[in-house]
């Protein structure tokens, strides 16, 4: 069992969840109205008067043979609107219930 963490822009909303639900992975936690800057380049998502943009986040739990076919997904998604801002992170779960 994998986690996913992934931070995006809040114009992709539906279409991470969409991803997620493509591939069988019914639960998540979401987190909206975040703020952050990427690493190398783009304009950071701060939710102010300069930088009006806010980022959401989610966390899933998915089983280790789905996780390199949501992250190749999610490639394709960021890859296609440079602009916005999408990186996601894969972490090993080591217990659960």
């Amino acid at each position: 069992m994998k986690a996913i963490f992934i931070a995006f822009n809040q114009a992709y909303n539906e279409e991470i969840v969409d991803i997620l639900e493509k591939r069988g992975q019914r639960g998540y936690t979401k987190w909206e109205d975040i703020g952050g800057r990427g690493t190398y380049d783009g304009e950071p998502h701060l939710g102010s008067h300069a930088w009006p943009t806010l980022n959401h986040a989610i966390y899933t739990a998915v089983p280790d043979e789905v996780v390199s076919v949501i992250m190749s997904d999610l490639r394709a998604t960021d890859e296609a609107h440079k602009d916005l801002g999408l990186r996601a992170y894969v972490m090993n779960i080591e217990q659960y219930y």
